[in-house]
């Protein structure tokens, strides 16, 4: 039986626990939702040891990678994958991005620096674009008020439906290691998105609002700051991945049959 372990046991990873279990894969995980404490050095080398993959979640930390810090010197020979981000590629005007797109120029140059790393130990890294999914997503933010339009016309974003993560990360597991987009294939803005779930829900949309009247934080201002689309060719062609929710229309109909 295949063994998992991962690192950082949070909403899209445990998508992708769910997922490998119902392929018969054993898992263990590290943090709040796991079998331990990622600072329980003995139990994750215990555990660490007959692992034949391993997938981390574990974003990077004042410039570093804990992951590979603490635990790097036990996962040669492993199948490795890493959970980044298409933030790695910076702003490109909303022009398309692939693998081959530079990486490190945008905000995220830790995210970037980490990125790196991982594919130097030949791990499958898959870089992901604005996250959701059930619980997470457009539809709880128009129910407790807190949507925004925001007037910015030529903005647009890729998006992935977090169970398209999860048939993502098992797909790159069997397959070569490299960097991998997993987006939709509907790079959309985010004022569609909320006009959709609040279509959904039978609400009036927000009103349209400059990026000051609408009072963000800092760091949904940053989300605004990068402006792409990502193409997802590679996932396709390489590992035969195919999102089941390929736009954000079906994948907030996904999120209302699921409960969310």
């Amino acid at each position: 039986m295949a063994y998992l372990f991962i690192f950082g046991l949070g909403y899209s990873a445990g998508f992708v626990r769910t997922a490998a279990q119902a392929a018969g894969w054993q898992v263990g995980a590290t943090g709040s939702a796991g079998d331990m404490a990622f600072d329980d050095a003995a139990s994750v080398d215990r555990a660490l040891a007959p692992a034949s993959h391993v997938l981390s979640s574990v974003p990077p930390a004042a410039g570093r990678d804990p992951v590979l810090d603490r635990y790097g010197a036990l996962l040669a020979g492993k199948t490795l994958a890493y959970l980044s981000s298409t933030g790695v590629y910076g702003d490109a005007g909303g022009a398309w991005v692939d693998e081959t797109a530079p990486t490190g120029t945008g905000r995220r140059t830790d995210r970037s620096a980490a990125d790196a790393a991982w594919l130097a130990l030949e791990a499958r890294v898959l870089r992901l674009p604005g996250i959701y999914g059930p619980g997470r997503s457009a539809l709880e933010r128009v129910r407790d008020g807190k949507a925004h339009r925001i007037d910015l016309p030529d903005q647009v974003f890729s998006r992935v439906h977090v169970a398209d993560i999860a048939s993502g990360v098992l797909a790159a597991l069997a397959g070569p290691p490299g960097a991998y987009n997993l987006a939709d294939d509907l790079p959309a803005s985010q004022n569609a998105v909320i006009e959709e779930a609040c279509r959904l829900l039978g609400r009036d949309p927000p009103p349209m609002q400059t990026l000051e009247e609408a009072q963000l934080s800092p760091m949904a201002r940053g989300f605004y700051a990068e402006n792409r689309r990502v193409a997802n060719g590679r996932a396709r062609r390489v590992l035969g991945w195919r999102p089941a929710f390929p736009d954000y229309r079906s994948g907030l109909l996904g999120c209302i049959s699921a409960g969310g």
